[in-house]
């Protein structure tokens, strides 16, 4: 069978782990990627000898990336043409603008998370939904913060039901690197409900959820408390052993050393991980506490690679190359050497 053919369009903090990601899966080869300057992300990209091909996404300024000897191997348009899909990650608005050409040429698109939901056909999650994404033309993944938030509601609402869900985020103000958001030392809380709450009512409308969201001045990671009211009663043990069992979530403890978000970056950089990225959202076993039939417990996101397997996912729906959602996240999970 012909590997489904990718391309990447925008080569920044989740471009660049979208190429990767695309690139390590076996059945699929990644065409290029897209973008237009010479970021430090590309020049890192021509540093390392061009393991991708890089196409200019605007042809006109094709010379601010050649000026530098940055090799260029054609246009936006030229890279669309021998993709069978496109994961699209733009800068917030830009994706809306590339889905007219993509919709032109007969292409079908993934677009992330910071473009409006009315960029595509199916706003998509590889384990709430993987489903309805088959055969689609465009879709969207869920933030980064919902991405992981679902996977551990979907998880527990596929084994007791979950009724209503109340989330608390702390959030990190900015990727490691970026500098646009400034240097605080504050904290600063969002009108409630949040968007992730509400995202995820989208994805899983059967469940009722509200959410507050407060920025942090940190960069490596969010956390989030969650209150989840199943629809039949679980054991603490019973849910942590759940946990266990999904593949993107990683159980960790306090007296193993991970107290916090650093530790969790750390220890991805530690494993030797590309950029000290994790697939997985991490769950603290001593936070999982019961009250009555209410759970509650603590989840860390790592913003940066947290969406790749969910990517990943979407083309496999929309390319139709696994028809059911264990058949499509299980070979996105093998290809990332993510646990069985």
């Amino acid at each position: 069978m012909a590997k489904i053919q990718v391309g990447v369009v925008g080569y920044g903090v989740i471009g660049q782990r979208l190429a990767d990601g695309a690139a390590l899966q076996e059945d699929m080869e990644l065409v290029g990627v897209a973008d237009v300057a010479p970021t430090l992300a590309v020049r890192a990209l021509h540093e390392k000898g061009m393991p991708y091909k890089l196409f200019t996404a605007m042809p006109e300024k094709a010379s601010l990336l050649t000026d530098e000897g940055i090799p260029v191997s054609g246009t936006l348009e030229d890279l669309v043409s021998e993709a069978d899909i496109i994961l699209d990650a733009a800068s917030a608005g830009a994706g809306a603008k590339n889905k007219e050409l993509y919709r032109s040429m007969g292409k079908k698109a993934v677009f992330q998370g910071g473009e409006q939901n009315s960029v595509a056909d199916v706003f998509f999650h590889g384990y709430a939904n993987y489903e309805k994404g088959l055969g689609a033309d465009f879709l969207k993944l869920t933030s980064c913060n919902t991405t992981g938030l679902i996977r551990a509601v979907d998880c527990i609402d596929r084994e007791a039901g979950v009724e209503k869900t109340a989330i608390t985020i702390i959030r990190r103000v900015a990727d490691p690197g970026d500098y646009h958001r400034g240097l605080t030392n504050a904290l600063q809380v969002d009108k409630a409900p949040s968007h992730q709450a509400e995202d995820l009512m989208t994805i899983m409308p059967h469940v009722h959820a509200t959410g507050i969201l407060v920025h942090t001045p940190v960069t490596h990671g969010h956390i989030i408390t969650v209150v989840v009211t199943p629809k039949k009663d679980i054991s603490e043990s019973q849910l942590i052993e759940l946990f266990r069992s999904h593949p993107r979530i990683r159980v960790v403890r306090l007296d193993q050393g991970f107290l916090g978000n650093a530790s969790l970056f750390r220890y991805a950089r530690d494993l030797g991980n590309p950029r000290g990225d994790m697939y997985e959202i991490a769950l603290w076993e001593d936070t999982v506490v019961k009250s009555g039939r209410d759970i509650m417990f603590a989840l860390h996101i790592p913003q940066e690679a947290v969406v790749i397997p969910e990517s990943i996912d979407a083309v496999r729906a929309a390319m139709k190359m696994q028809m059911t959602r264990e058949e499509g996240t299980g070979a996105t999970n093998r290809y990332l050497n993510l646990k069985a």
